[in-house]
């Protein structure tokens, strides 16, 4: 989709556009434009999350502790139980007793909490994060 570029203006502290300017800086923007437009993108596919029935795709990460005792069994049930929106997980032992597992997802944002949440919330995960995103196609 394309359209046609629109100028308008922003009004905001100076201290406040002076912490931006250096943050944008930082990151590489070449100019406040793209900074901007990605910050509204950004937030344009966060509130697309909140639509439950909203397509999304992203991961899940996970740090767990694999000598908890039935985590490894809970981990993979809830996994199957998840299985058509999981498209690939991938495993990393840490040290000897910790793991970290990142689930590659694709579905419905309200199914992609759901799970989420089952997983994160098992004892031994030590720290869990959901990350999501939309193909953004509209937000051009």
């Amino acid at each position: 989709m394309s359209s046609k570029l629109l100028r308008f203006g922003i009004s905001m502290s100076e201290d406040l556009l002076t912490m931006f300017d250096q943050k944008i800086v930082a990151r590489g923007y070449a100019n406040r434009s793209e900074a901007i437009r990605d910050l509204i993108r950004n937030r344009l596919v966060e509130l697309e999350w909140e639509d439950e029935n909203q397509e999304v795709a992203g991961t899940i990460t996970l740090v767990y502790d694999h000598h908890v005792r039935g985590l490894n069994r809970q981990l993979t049930d809830i996994q199957h139980d998840y299985h058509q929106i999981i498209l690939s997980t991938t495993h990393v032992h840490l040290d000897h007793h910790n793991c970290l597992e990142v689930l590659v997802i694709k579905g419905l944002a309200g199914e992609a909490r759901e799970v989420a949440e089952k997983l994160i919330g098992l004892k031994g995960v030590k720290h869990g994060q959901l990350t999501i995103t939309s193909t953004g196609e509209q937000l051009n």
